[in-house]
């Protein structure tokens, strides 16, 4: 899993190079993350990505994290099943998978790896249904394990439910008195406390 890099904004013909070069280091799959509100804006475009996979034999998707479902749906139609598609938003899973996404890469599995892997398979055995009851019942969940920046709020769920995940590393600090009740909160209702 490979970050656009950030600070050097590179154009798209900048991070095919710097994409390129990686995957000719490596003998291993890799996924293209992109997030562009982590990396100052930095966006593959559909094209882009779909030009790194059909390049690189080892380049095989990207897990999306843009919240762009336009972009998403452009980058499928491009794609034509060349580019495996995860949905790095766990609010947003269900409409990318409608959208022929093959998954998720989520925060949200750390607390609940049942739930986010039965939302997945129910909707790839065609239950909808059940598939959107797990989606939904999550979201104050998935809200609230995003109510400070990543893995902040996730390091201390794993913590309450008993885990010991560990204090943070710095420049990250400890979730706000305020926080911690939210997601208190929100895990009892769902039912992980």
């Amino acid at each position: 899993l490979i970050v656009t890099p950030y600070y050097n904004k590179a154009t798209q013909k900048g991070l095919k190079e710097h994409f390129t070069i990686i995957a000719n280091q490596v003998n291993i799959p890799i996924l293209l993350y992109n997030i562009p509100g982590r990396t100052g804006g930095v966006n593959l475009l559909p094209q882009t990505i779909v030009d790194l996979c059909n390049e690189n034999e080892n380049i095989v998707g990207v897990k999306d994290a843009t919240g762009n479902f336009t972009q998403i749906a452009k980058l499928m139609a491009l794609a034509n099943g060349t580019v495996d598609v995860y949905s790095g938003n766990d609010d947003q899973v269900l409409p990318i998978l409608s959208l022929g996404g093959k998954g998720v890469i989520s925060v949200w599995s750390n607390v609940a790896p049942r739930d986010v892997h039965d939302m997945v398979a129910s909707y790839q055995a065609g239950d909808l249904q059940k598939s959107r009851e797990i989606q939904l019942k999550a979201i104050d969940l998935i809200s609230a394990l995003f109510c400070e920046v990543n893995p902040i709020p996730v390091k201390m769920a794993m913590n309450l439910m008993g885990m010991e995940a560990g204090t943070l590393r710095r420049p990250l600090t400890e979730l706000e008195p305020q926080d911690t009740e939210v997601l208190r909160k929100a895990m009892k209702a769902y039912g992980l406390l």
